[in-house]
């Protein structure tokens, strides 16, 4: 059984020397370590022979097993290190070339600054209305006349206003204002609301106007809401948008919806204050109207004028991304030029 067992040790060593691979390896590991390999058949004969045999048979069967287990060891691992270097070697990577780009998609700033706008509105505790709310397209009811706007208002004409051939009264939605009725038929105060959209005037288009653009429009109604109200948040929002270091100023204006009314301009950053085409040389750019919600809107959707006050304001993206971002035109937000894009 001696003499059996170093052939077998000597067949596995022959064998050995001819593995090419790491297959290989496993394959001789298989016919001579396995459980069915021939060192385990021998050593299952061990029980036939005396106590001194199987003690001197038995730690020579140990022995060969332990040598052949290393021999297969070291052969595994040098065939191991030489299919990974020739691995390596393949896909090997040329650190020097320069790599490949890839381009990304990005959000637009329009859309940046509405999301950036309503979260600060969110954060001061209003909430944004569903779409179903927010219509584009709408009758002349919900745009013009329950927004206390009179019938012979400049605004209505088809020169301002979109008209469209769906309906009779059917138009494109000239502000964002229209979610404001929506919104207040179909809840009870108090009511702390935004609504962002996109809104369309038939008006020439330059570096300061477009017909289409979007809005964001603002209503809180509740018991003793001031006009001193409507400027802290306002000037809040300002103050987060901007920085405390940009010039603001409040001046009366006119609106039908709200009394009294006022437009709330911001110190023009391409000139910074000094007068450039941007501002039409004033220094200034409008960024929204606003005013105290007029007592015949409330009682449109009845709601009682003596018992609730509340303040509406309206602002234009566009210009609040211009002001933001030093963008001088307008219509560079729609041309959808990379090289503008990009630099957002």
């Amino acid at each position: 059984m001696k003499e059996q067992l170093e052939k077998i040790y000597q067949d596995a060593l022959n064998d050995l020397a001819k593995a090419s691979d790491m297959a290989d390896i496993e394959t001789i590991r298989g016919k001579y370590l396995s459980r069915k390999g021939e060192f385990n058949e021998i050593k299952k004969n061990l029980k036939n022979l005396s106590d001194d045999d199987k003690r001197i048979i038995g730690s020579l069967a140990n022995e060969i097993t332990q040598k052949l287990e290393s021999e297969l060891k070291s052969k595994y691992d040098e065939f191991y290190k030489k299919e990974l270097n020739e691995k390596l070697l393949q896909e090997r990577i040329d650190i020097t070339l320069p790599g490949k780009y890839t381009p990304q998609g990005k959000i637009h700033p329009l859309t940046s600054t509405t999301n950036e706008i309503t979260s600060i509105f969110q954060s001061l505790g209003f909430s944004v209305v569903p779409d179903s709310c927010s219509p584009e397209v709408d009758t002349e009811y919900y745009n013009f006349d329950s927004l206390n706007v009179p019938k012979d208002h400049p605004a209505r004409d088809v020169q301002d206003t979109f008209y469209t051939k769906i309906a009779e009264n059917v138009v494109l939605r000239s502000q964002t204002s229209n979610a404001q009725i929506h919104v207040m038929e179909n809840q009870k105060p108090p009511i702390r609301i935004i609504a962002p959209g996109r809104v369309y005037r038939n008006e020439n288009i330059n570096a300061r106007k477009n017909n289409f653009f979007h809005q964001i429009e603002g209503l809180y109604v509740d018991k003793n809401i001031t006009f001193g109200d409507l400027k802290g948040v306002l000037n809040e929002f300002i103050r987060i948008y901007f920085g405390s270091s940009r010039p603001t100023r409040f001046r009366n204006s006119f609106f039908p919806f709200t009394e009294p009314s006022a437009e709330v301009d911001v110190q023009c950053i391409m000139c910074e204050g000094k007068g450039c085409r941007t501002c039409s040389g004033t220094g200034w750019l409008e960024v929204l109207g606003c005013g105290m919600v007029d007592p015949n809107v409330l009682k449109t959707v009845g709601i009682d004028s003596d018992v609730y006050t509340g303040f509406a304001f309206g602002m234009g993206v566009e210009r609040l991304a211009m002001l933001k971002y030093a963008v001088d035109d307008i219509r560079l937000f729609f041309n959808n030029d990379d090289r503008f894009l990009k630099q957002f």
